[in-house]
């Protein structure tokens, strides 16, 4: 059975850091394709970074140049580093794996 969990959202201050985790189980051999998108209220689903063929990566625009997508060498686990968050970086982030969406982990942004 595949299971996707995700960790490490929370509260923090503007121009803070915060690392999410999503680690896959279940699979045998490396996946391709992990990928964190985010939803807020109101919004539509964005990508936070995604990692294409093992070692491309690609960003969401309001987001580049401040989040890191890395990979495990081992494990199937994308790591989602995010620095200089923001308030407008409020939002429950989603890990997809595997054609799976986690259930989200939430990340504010607040003083």
């Amino acid at each position: 059975q595949v299971q996707v969990v995700e960790s490490g959202g929370g509260l923090v201050q503007p121009g803070g850091s915060l690392r999410l985790s999503c680690e896959v189980s279940g699979i045998v051999g490396r996946i391709a394709n992990m990928a964190w998108y985010r939803l807020a209220p109101g919004k539509q689903r964005e990508l936070g970074g995604r990692s294409i063929q093992w070692t491309a990566r690609d960003y969401g625009d309001s987001v580049t140049g401040r989040f890191t997508i890395s990979r495990d060498k081992d494990k199937n686990i994308i790591y989602l580093q995010m620095n200089d968050l923001r308030p407008a970086d409020t939002a429950v982030y989603h890990c997809l794996a595997w054609s799976v969406w986690a259930p989200g982990t939430p990340v504010t942004v607040s003083s």
